[in-house]
C-alpha cells in the first residue's frame, strides 16, 4: 500500500491586545491571510508556527492553543493538513518578511473583507468564536 502524500503546514491567528489580528499580503499572490507556512522535517508543530508568523510578518508570538485541523485536498495534487492555532504577539512590529508584501493589524471586521478564501475566512471565525475543543473541517476541490 503506497502512503498518501500530504503536507503539514501550520498558522497562527495572532491577536494583540486591542482584538485586532495580524495579517500578511502573500508576494505570490497577492492574497491576505494570516501568516503560516509548511512544517519543516526538523520543526516541532508549535515551533513551526512561531517561526512562520515571525518569518511572515516579524512578530514574536506565544501559542495559546490549537483552533482547528483543516484538511485541504485539491486538484493539482495539493493535499495539505493544516494546524491553527490563536496566537498572542510578545514582540516585535508587523513589517513584510521575504514571501510577505504587507503586514499589520486589522480589526475583525477589515480582516474579514481583505482576507477573500473562504477557507481561510473559516479560519478566522473559528477563532473569534472562542470554542475550547479545536474545529475539524475538511475541503474538497471538486474534481479532486
Amino acid at each position: 500500500m503506497q502512503l498518501p502524500k500530504h503536507h503539514v503546514a501550520a498558522a497562527g491567528i495572532v491577536i494583540n491586545g486591542e482584538g485586532h489580528v495580524l495579517l500578511i499580503q502573500r508576494a505570490d499572490n497577492g492574497r491576505w491571510e494570516p501568516p503560516g507556512g509548511v512544517v519543516e522535517l526538523e520543526d516541532g508543530l508549535e515551533e513551526a508556527v512561531i517561526r512562520e508568523v515571525k518569518e511572515e510578518s516579524h512578530v514574536d508570538v506565544r501559542v495559546e492553543r490549537l483552533v482547528g485541523v483543516y484538511k485541504s485536498v485539491g486538484r493539482r495534487g495539493t493535499h495539505v493538513v493544516s494546524l491553527v492555532f490563536l496566537c498572542r504577539p510578545i514582540g516585535g512590529r508587523p513589517e513584510p518578511g521575504d514571501e510577505t508584501v504587507a503586514a499589520g493589524y486589522y480589526s475583525r471586521e477589515e480582516a474579514m473583507k481583505l482576507v477573500t478564501r473562504e477557507l481561510m475566512r473559516d479560519r478566522l471565525r473559528d477563532a473569534f468564536a472562542n470554542q475550547t475543543a479545536p474545529f475539524v473541517r475538511d475541503y474538497r476541490t471538486p474534481g479532486a
